[in-house]
């Protein structure tokens, strides 16, 4: 972005099944029998397009939730279901998540190109190393690779995709019918990668797609998943409870992502927002409230249990949360979901049942409950105080808890000169304002000028 471009507020729809509060498909106006219809969240995908919203994004996780028997917490395949959603849009970005644990680079490489291809330059990738442990064992291993064995083979997997999405230059692609010239095999290189986790030849069997390469989106606030966004990433999903930590998380980001000779700009932080909105205070609050109420303890203790490693039980529902009981220490601790909730439980010192609540809403990210003015207004704050350039929206049910966004704040939040009227482009990094990156191997096949000149006869 150049000094003379109007920074605009970046926002994705996070699509979970039926919604993103724990108890959404228990709620009267969510359709819990739609969830595995396509054509509910084709519906979605076109309601963000004509709300002219950047993205759509899809989580993913290679296991089932142990908790699934009380919450609709299964997972969808993105790459399948986000090519049915390209299907009935034209401009809206489509993210999906993807592990670097349990996938391999050429395959995924030719996953994602795939989207970006058939969806004219609208793809997206979430990076994630996975932290559930039960996915080892779906895929023949014995344990779960812990933390940093995770990251550094995150890191030599991007640096693989990166290669193989590079392997064919701009250029390669001909297709003359009159010369009979189909490509340029000058212009596509094999990778030959030999590394600590992967050997990989290349190139890819795939041209370079309308995007150079799909954009990077990193999840994860640990130290090394901060280090890791910082070189990589070109739009940072993040959860945060207060203005507080969220400035400091983006000047980190930026910091570092400037110290890596990166521009700032080009690395977007995008924290998740889940709004409760009612046409009063009140109204919002009771619809909160109301959520709430549709919790069940056997879920949502589970659930915490798993997260801070204390076994709770249903008669500590109104005590405080015994912080000497959790231990900061070992792995559990370099996991920034633990920490946000730890330091959610030494700043507010909230009863279990309050900290479950809290966290009911959309599992630590920020829940917003007031009118379309008030939401927008935090959304404004967070913006132009230093926090975000944009956020995740992630709607307590679908469809209902985001047509009331889209009705309500979006409008305000364009009168007030924060958002697009229209797209100004086709693909997802038009909407983020990236640049198209060149391929690494761009040129490498070409003598200097005066070399070519003195071999010529």
């Amino acid at each position: 972005m150049t000094g003379t471009q109007e920074r605009r507020l970046r926002l994705n729809l996070f699509v979970y099944p039926g919604g993103h509060h724990e108890a959404a498909w228990r709620y009267h106006g969510s359709a819990p029998d739609r969830i595995l219809d396509i054509g509910y969240y084709q519906e979605i995908a076109r309601r963000a397009e004509a709300a002219k919203l950047d993205a759509v994004f899809l989580a993913d996780g290679p296991s089932l939730p142990d908790n699934v028997r009380y919450a609709s917490r299964f997972r969808l395949e993105p790459f399948t279901w986000l090519a049915a959603l390209a299907a009935v849009t034209s401009r809206i970005g489509l993210i999906a998540t993807a592990s670097t644990t349990y996938s391999e680079p050429y395959n995924l490489a030719r996953l994602l190109a795939s989207l970006d291809h058939l969806s004219q330059g609208r793809a997206g990738w979430n990076i994630v190393t996975t932290g559930a442990p039960q996915a080892a064992g779906n895929f023949g291993l014995d344990a779960h690779p812990v933390h940093a064995e995770r990251y550094d083979r995150a890191r030599e997997f991007l640096d693989v995709v990166t290669k193989l999405w590079d392997s064919w230059e701009d250029e390669a692609l001909i297709a003359d019918q009159g010369s009979g010239l189909f490509a340029d095999t000058d212009r596509i290189h094999p990778i030959d990668h030999e590394g600590r986790h992967l050997r990989v030849r290349g190139p890819l069997n795939t041209p370079r797609t309308p995007q150079g390469r799909p954009v990077y989106v990193q999840a994860g606030s640990s130290e090394d998943g901060r280090a890791f966004a910082a070189r990589y990433a070109e739009a940072v999903f993040t959860a945060h409870q207060t203005l507080g930590s969220a400035r400091d998380f983006y000047a980190d980001i930026k910091r570092r992502a400037a110290a890596l000779g990166r521009d700032q700009d080009q690395v977007l932080v995008l924290p998740g927002i889940s709004p409760f909105i009612g046409s009063t205070e009140a109204e919002a609050r009771a619809l909160h409230d109301e959520f709430n109420e549709l919790t069940q303890p056997e879920y949502s203790l589970d659930l915490l249990e798993r997260l801070l490693g204390v076994r709770f039980g249903v008669a500590d529902l109104d005590r405080p949360v015994p912080r000497e009981a959790i231990d900061t220490g070992g792995e559990r601790g370099e996991s920034s979901r633990f920490q946000l909730i730890v330091d959610l439980i030494e700043r507010e010192q909230p009863t279990l049942r309050q900290l479950l609540h809290r966290l009911a809403g959309a599992r630590g990210h920020q829940v917003a409950v007031g009118t379309p003015e008030r939401v927008a207004d935090q959304i404004q704050e967070w913006f132009e105080g230093g926090a975000a350039d944009g956020f995740n929206v992630m709607p307590p049910w679908l469809s209902g808890g985001f047509d009331v966004f889209a009705d309500e704040v979006v409008p305000l939040l364009r009168r007030r000169g924060l958002f697009r009227a229209e797209y100004a482009g086709t693909t997802l990094r038009d909407h983020y304002g990236l640049a198209r990156p060149r391929s690494t191997y761009a040129g490498r096949h070409e003598r200097p000028a005066a070399a070519a000149a003195t071999a010529a006869p």
